[in-house]
């Protein structure tokens, strides 16, 4: 049996989060991980108020960085906060967005922080997707399987399903589609990490009235992208899987990529239902989804953090896939073998020289996230991992509970104060 390898504490890990998210488990879960293997873990936050500025694993709390400054002031904030860490920590980009800004402008952080695929050599001419920025694989690459847009094509290459796909540019186009594709639809916004904070716009909106696709049609200007309709591939029981992996150089830089992590999950309950991401859902090796996992990030010359989402259409008879997230997915804890070794441990261990273990599948392992999830949470088992509570770190539970309360008390009563502030990190 193989053993995950003792974490370098004396590199730091920092996490990157530009959308504003409180509630945000994903962030939380690396926090324990890492912290629990003894690396400080630094990370940016919205105030001290939110549940993961609560935990005990949590080394350094950052303030919310200047996000509408412009990515060249964003990449300088991301590059001060790492020399202050000092260690040449590790960057994870916890959304679309900090993927995206490390991925076209990381090379300037060379020298003071690592992060995957960094190692791309300057001036490189683009080969597999490396340029001299020294991001995610490169920017063309992560802005290309992040974008919404450019995915169905990637995936036509790559000989994996996917659902049909309409851009409507007219009233008329999207008529058109609406006729074509039928109702119920799913609407999705072509570049999510671009919508205005407070535009009340979700990055995915299952459509049931033609007059709800011609108002978020009509919000194009707003969002500042592309407004994509989908075929609605209706849920089957078991249908919806994921796919979690880490991609990293088998050698040279712009050569071929390697898996060092992988598996795949079933999603048993989402939030909001049918389309929302994962509220409770169990490890579940399956070969056919690996396989396409791999094949669309060969395709596409990515290295980094993937998080992809499919669903079986039984019209096609196979799997479609849904989402490539070049981030770590909010479900990863998940995945985690009886050695402790997880996504961002793997990411860590090979970004600071080590060696990664291969991972110990635990098939039927649960998760649940409990504010979304409050039945799967209570179920019994040993294989359980909850979002938000843990025996070794209590704080953040009561904490994201009276989140979940705050957020309910404001949809019946839009006037009470909002829990929550921006530029508040107090």
């Amino acid at each position: 049996m193989s053993a995950a390898g003792p974490l370098d504490r004396a590199v730091p890990a920092i996490l990157l989060r530009l959308d504003w998210n409180p509630a945000h488990h994903a962030t939380l879960g690396v926090i324990r991980s890492l912290g629990r293997a003894g690396v400080p873990v630094h990370a940016v936050l919205e105030n001290s108020r939110v549940p993961a500025a609560r935990s005990r694993f949590l080394t350094g709390r950052h303030p919310w960085l200047r996000t509408g400054t412009g990515p060249e002031d964003l990449i300088g904030q991301v590059a001060e906060l790492a020399e202050r860490v000092g260690g040449r920590p590790v960057l994870l980009p916890m959304d679309d967005a900090g993927a995206l800004l490390l991925a076209s402008h990381g090379g300037k952080l060379a020298g003071v922080a690592r992060f995957p695929g960094m190692a791309a050599p300057s001036g490189s001419d683009g080969v597999n997707g490396v340029n001299g920025s020294g991001g995610l694989g490169g920017s063309d690459i992560s802005s290309q399987v992040a974008d919404k847009e450019q995915l169905a094509r990637l995936c036509q290459e790559a000989g994996v399903g996917y659902p049909q796909t309409v851009i409507p540019t007219s009233a008329d186009e999207l008529a058109s589609a609406i006729a074509t594709l039928g109702l119920p639809m799913i609407a999705k916004w072509a570049r999510p990490w671009l919508l205005p904070q407070g535009s009340g716009l979700r990055s995915t909106t299952l459509i049931t009235r033609a007059a709800e696709a011609e108002q978020l049609f009509a919000r194009r200007s707003t969002a500042g992208c592309a407004l994509l309709l989908q075929r609605w591939i209706a849920p089957t029981r078991g249908g919806d899987r994921f796919f979690h992996g880490y991609f990293a150089w088998a050698g040279e830089p712009g050569g071929p990529s390697v898996c060092r992590f992988g598996a795949t999950g079933r999603k048993d309950l989402a939030w909001p239902r049918d389309a929302g991401l994962t509220a409770r859902g169990t490890w579940l090796p399956d070969p056919v989804i690996e396989e396409a996992a791999r094949r669309v990030v060969r395709a596409a010359g990515y290295v980094g953090i993937v998080d992809l989402d499919f669903r079986f259409d039984p019209v096609a008879g196979r799997y479609a896939l849904l989402d490539f997230n070049p981030r770590l997915g909010a479900q990863f804890r998940l995945f985690t073998d009886p050695t402790g070794l997880d996504l961002p441990r793997a990411a860590h261990l090979d970004l600071s020289g080590r060696a990664v273990p291969g991972l110990l599948p635990r098939p039927g392992r649960r998760l649940s996230v409990e504010i979304y999830d409050p039945v799967g949470a209570l179920l019994p088992g040993r294989e359980v991992e909850r979002a938000w509570f843990a025996r070794d770190d209590p704080a953040p539970f009561p904490a994201a509970l009276g989140s979940s309360a705050g957020r309910f008390v404001r949809r019946v009563r839009p006037w009470t104060r909002p829990a929550f502030q921006e530029g508040n990190a107090s």
